[in-house]
């Protein structure tokens, strides 16, 4: 049994298929891992050292430094492939080159310290400011710990949300970028699902960061244009902050899809006089119902990297509109995906909770990513409703 067109790639001319293509090869391999990667909640060696030689966790470092500068449209595709054989490998791997990409759009000197000492660096963050940078000569100090960062076991560097403080007030706010040699790990991640992302708790205690390696962040607006030969890099940053977290999503809705499609046919339906699930027409419902809320949940997404990338080529600032438009897209992409496994969770009854069946690893780890507070879809609604009717007043700064 399958399904029309080839996932991910039809949803897109911009995406580069090599990369896809690499991803599928990568499937057998993170798969079989992928129970491993729930027992160690961190991703074995093996997984990272195959994304590494594949060159996926580099998607978004300049080519200058051989990483593969690739559109937005190509990342998602290849989380989303990723995320057909395990949800926290792709997730892992979304993340990481999304901080690669805050990194990148740095002026020069910070990224030089990255990626032109190890060009297979890999950052993980976190936005939020959860550390204090105090002014001190030519650089800060910085004390703080960021939850949930995810990818911390195998980043090699962190960048991560503080605020100036001055005179014990905090005067501005931005990322600060430390090499992960200089933090500490503290293993707090003990979740439902995405159980493998090492989404544990990054800590710094006083440690020195140079000026050049302090990031000013513009909520609501683009970031300065610090690479003007280099598009990607001036990516607007909420809506790509926000869309690349679909990617995994739409990877996971679609392995409950792969998997039932091919197993479904082998059994019928308890209590009933079907021999053969697939012959009973609710079945045939609920089929087509959640394959239509994938498609759905895709082209939205697609749209979305289709404007970032456009926009970003273009060089022209996204407006507001636009931009919470991205939101919206991303938490009614992640509704729509979820909706689709529980139709298919039901699809296949109680044997989908089985520890030995993947749907119900689907099933916890589209849910726990799904709770990621800038994808929220009540929140990017009510943002989105009120650019849409023309309200001044916003209810974030995160736009």
């Amino acid at each position: 049994m399958s399904v029309p067109g080839d996932f991910p790639l039809q949803y897109s001319p911009s995406i580069n298929a090599d990369l896809v293509g690499r991803a599928r090869d990568l499937r057998p391999l993170i798969a079989a891992n992928a129970a491993r990667v729930e027992l160690d909640r961190q991703l074995p060696e093996a997984t990272v050292g195959a994304l590494t030689e594949a060159g996926l966790l580099k998607l978004t470092v300049p080519r200058r430094y051989g990483g593969h500068e690739t559109n937005f449209a190509t990342y998602l595709a290849v989380s989303a492939e990723i995320a057909r054989a395990c949800g926290s490998t792709a997730w892992v791997t979304a993340l990481i080159n999304i901080c690669n990409w805050a990194v990148c759009a740095a002026p020069d000197k910070a990224r030089e310290d990255v990626f032109g000492a190890d060009p297979d660096a890999r950052v993980c963050g976190v936005l939020a400011p959860g550390g204090t940078a105090t002014p001190t000569g030519d650089g800060y100090r910085v004390s703080g710990s960021w939850g949930f960062t995810s990818g911390s076991p195998h980043a090699t560097w962190a960048v991560v949300g503080v605020q100036v403080a001055n005179g014990g007030r905090a005067v501005e706010f931005g990322n600060v970028l430390m090499p992960m040699a200089e933090l500490t790990i503290k293993d707090t991640w003990h979740v439902a699902g995405m159980r493998g992302t090492g989404s544990n708790t990054v800590v710094a205690q006083d440690v020195f960061v140079p000026a050049h390696r302090f990031i000013r962040l513009s909520f609501g607006g683009d970031q300065p244009d610090n690479h003007p030969d280099e598009p990607l890099y001036r990516s607007s940053m909420v809506p790509s902050l926000a869309l690349v977290l679909a990617g995994p999503q739409l990877g996971l809705a679609r392995a409950a899809l792969d998997h039932t499609l091919a197993t479904i046919g082998k059994r019928g339906i308890s209590y009933t006089f079907y021999d053969h699930a697939v012959e009973a027409p609710f079945t045939q419902f609920q089929i087509a119902q959640a394959t239509e809320l994938i498609d759905t949940a895709a082209l939205h997404v697609f749209r979305s990297a289709a404007h970032i990338d456009q926009a970003a080529i273009e060089g022209r600032a996204m407006e507001i509109t636009e931009r919470l438009r991205v939101r919206m897209d991303t938490g009614y992409a992640i509704t729509r995906c979820r909706q689709a496994i529980d139709l298919l969770l039901d699809a296949n009854g109680a044997s989908s909770f089985a520890e030995s069946n993947p749907l119900q690893r689907i099933w916890r780890d589209s849910s726990v990513a799904a709770r990621h507070a800038i994808a929220s879809p009540s929140v990017s609604a009510e943002a989105y409703g009120r650019a849409v009717l023309g309200v001044e007043e916003q209810m974030t700064l995160v736009i």
